[in-house]
């Protein structure tokens, strides 16, 4: 959150979406509600934020209400809803705990974010050609066996070959190993063109 104060201040923002539960994904949420109250005693925000997220998890989702400066919207499986100029499309992935993949689709743009998953045909239906795929990169193929739930380089570089994508962009790096072999990774497997997710890196979304 500190690192997204820095694009845009915390009270213009419109809506966030949820794929999980998992701490490393809503971390920020309390902060975000915290500062979000602090904004709405200064004047600078009167509308509440709109989080949406699976409902699964009937705590944690409650958790996402706070003192009318956020509130907590369901997104299902399989659901499509409309958020701004975006259309949006999810699907379960294959978790340890529900988690969905996210598709985004403007007018002239797509861009689909697999969250936490093992290989899932579910999320390959889902980023069919899309612009841009953002696949979770969480380990190295040797290793893949000892982490469930997640992919290697080289399983989201099929991921993106599989699904026709144009772009592929790893994230969910490891702490560990050189992640630039991850690239290398997908690369193998993924004819399009493949980046690491880098902060404060830069996406073109054209329209």
């Amino acid at each position: 959150m500190s690192a997204l104060q820095q694009i845009i201040p915390l009270h213009e923002l419109d809506a966030v979406v949820v794929s999980h539960y998992h701490p490393d994904h809503v971390a920020d949420i309390g902060c975000l509600q915290h500062a979000l109250l602090i904004d709405s005693h200064l004047g600078k925000r009167t509308a509440t934020l709109p989080i949406y997220a699976h409902p699964y998890d009937k705590e944690q989702f409650s958790r996402l209400n706070y003192h009318e400066v956020s509130m907590g919207i369901s997104l299902e499986a399989e659901q499509l809803l409309t958020i701004g100029p975006w259309v949006v499309k999810t699907t379960k992935t294959v978790h340890p705990v529900d988690c969905l993949a996210i598709r985004f689709d403007s007018e002239n743009y797509s861009i689909t974010f697999t969250a936490d998953t093992a290989w899932s045909e579910n999320v390959v239906r889902l980023a069919q050609g899309s612009d841009t795929l953002v696949s979770e990169a969480s380990t190295y193929d040797h290793m893949i066996e000892k982490i469930p739930g997640h992919l290697s380089g080289k399983q989201a570089g099929e991921l993106a070959e599989a699904a026709g994508v144009k772009q592929l962009v790893l994230t969910h790096l490891p702490q560990y190993g050189d992640v630039s072999d991850l690239e290398k990774e997908a690369a193998l497997a993924f004819r399009g063109q493949v980046r690491l997710a880098r902060a404060f890196s830069e996406i073109l979304i054209e329209g």
